[in-house]
């Protein structure tokens, strides 16, 4: 089951990525001897993989008894090793014998906040 980010966050970065893109090719055409100017274009592009990367692997993955935290460097922990979960600040903190496992809520779609919800339900563990 994936755990999705919120629709706005991925149009947010697909946005951003076209706003660089045209500024740089607006630079580059106005202003061609500036090199400067090839960083909006790196910008847009970093922008456009962030939207691409999010919208394919989204944010949490839970499937084998695990749950994993999806980016750059993957962070994992087993549902059964869950001993406690806090609830502070509107955010999920799992915590394990040797790790603490951060949910942000804010950026989880609805939808996907109930089936984490639902998820986290079936631990039968105690809600701080």
């Amino acid at each position: 089951m994936k755990i999705h980010y919120k629709k706005k966050r991925l149009k947010h970065a697909i946005i951003f990525g076209g706003l660089w893109l045209i500024l740089g090719t607006l630079a580059i055409i106005f202003n061609p001897d500036n090199i400067f100017s090839y960083g909006y274009i790196f910008m847009g592009f970093l922008y456009f993989g962030t939207y691409i990367f999010e919208n394919k692997k989204q944010y949490l993955t839970i499937e084998n008894g695990t749950i994993s935290r999806n980016g750059l460097i993957t962070k994992k922990i087993n549902l059964t090793d869950i001993i406690i979960i806090k609830k502070f600040a509107g955010d999920y903190i799992l915590k394990t014998d040797k790790t603490d496992f951060k949910i942000n809520t804010q950026i989880i779609e609805k939808e996907s906040l109930i089936d984490l919800n639902n998820e986290l339900e079936k631990l039968n563990l105690e809600l701080n």
